[in-house]
């Protein structure tokens, strides 16, 4: 088996050839980020029947190229840049750096520190990932929007408008100003204005929740039987976990979502602080999801909280230990769901 470790750039990608067996480097290339150049680039790894491709930073700047090679069979791993970077600290060189010893850390990484990730297909997981970004930018252009709408109306209605304000409850409180001036017209225009760009993303918003609620239920994901989680809620824990498998244990996708307590243990003193760490996307919707069963008294959430709180919690720990207990439960939710579809029998075959 011979490692060929990839180190990508923008416009260019340089591969290295390396024996696993001796760390011994028996060939490199450099070629241009382009269709043609792939193909130069697989021919050229074709002289190693055996072979397996280290791909730093295979989501980001080499996601095309990792991508591009396992539609075509190619097996794949994906190898953080902070791993290439310990192994040229530690290998003899003088600390020197260039592509070529960046792609053969890559691969050296990969096969010797076992620090390589398997590269899947891009599936439904990275589909909803794309919409949840998307979602959040839209969301965050219309918090800016309303904020400005607000900001407008303090200065064009007395008191102001109130603080939870659609669309329509804007304009009609914008077609009860009579502006004195040419100050406040111009003022009264880009209200209109932005009311107009509210009503386009909410639309947009609720044309990306269909899309979201609908790759979710052709996933055939069973998140949203647990109370408090909906199709946005599903679809965001689906786009930021990928593949739950890739985690050995809930414990381990506690810590990856920020919802694992972090100890900080001293001779025979023992105590535990909140995690600032991890994914803070999916720490939030855990959090979503833990105060939704708080507020459902029949909800297992609910039951939790209120044990917690009877074994002497204060509220915010109460909360903490619900976002842990529900951080196993996502995780092996998403774990059976993809069992369950690799067991189920491919369509038309």
């Amino acid at each position: 088996m011979i490692l060929l470790g990839v180190d990508p750039h923008k416009s260019t990608h340089t591969a290295t050839a390396v024996d696993p067996s001796s760390n011994r480097q028996l060939a490199s290339i450099r070629i241009e980020a382009s269709l043609p150049e792939y193909r130069r680039l697989l021919t050229w790894a074709r002289r190693w029947p055996q072979r397996k491709w280290a791909v730093e930073n295979a989501k980001g700047l080499g996601r095309h190229l990792a991508q591009w090679l396992i539609a075509r069979g190619e097996s794949v791993v994906d190898v953080p840049a902070s791993a290439t970077s310990r192994v040229r600290e530690l290998s003899r060189g003088g600390r020197r750096k260039n592509d070529r010893i960046d792609a053969a850390a890559a691969a050296t990484a990969a096969c010797l520190h076992g620090d390589g990730r398997g590269v899947e297909p891009e599936d439904h997981a990275t589909a909803l990932a794309l919409l949840d970004e998307r979602r959040v930018n839209l969301a965050q252009a219309r918090v800016r929007a309303t904020n400005q709408l607000h900001a407008l109306l303090r200065d064009l209605l007395p008191g102001g408008a109130p603080a939870q304000l659609s669309a329509d409850q804007a304009a009609t409180l914008l077609r009860t100003v009579r502006p004195a001036g040419q100050v406040e017209r111009v003022r009264k225009e880009i209200a209109r204005d932005l009311i107009a760009e509210i009503r386009v993303l909410d639309k947009k918003l609720l044309d990306n929740a269909t899309q979201m609620e609908a790759l979710v239920d052709t996933s055939g994901s069973s998140l949203m039987d647990t109370p408090g989680i909906g199709p946005v809620m599903a679809g965001r824990l689906i786009g930021r976990t990928g593949h739950a498998t890739r985690f050995p244990t809930s414990a381990a996708f506690a810590n990856y979502a920020g919802a694992a307590p972090v100890e900080i243990a001293s001779a025979d003193k023992s105590r535990h602080r909140l995690s600032r760490s991890g994914d803070r996307q999916l720490n939030s919707v855990l959090h979503t999801i833990a105060v939704v069963q708080i507020r459902m008294p029949k909800s297992p959430g609910h039951a939790y909280y209120q044990r917690k709180l009877s074994e002497g919690k204060t509220p915010k720990e109460a909360k903490r230990c619900l976002k842990r207990r529900l951080a196993d439960h996502v995780w092996r939710v998403m774990i059976a769901d993809e069992r369950r579809a690799k067991s189920l029998p491919v369509q038309g075959v």
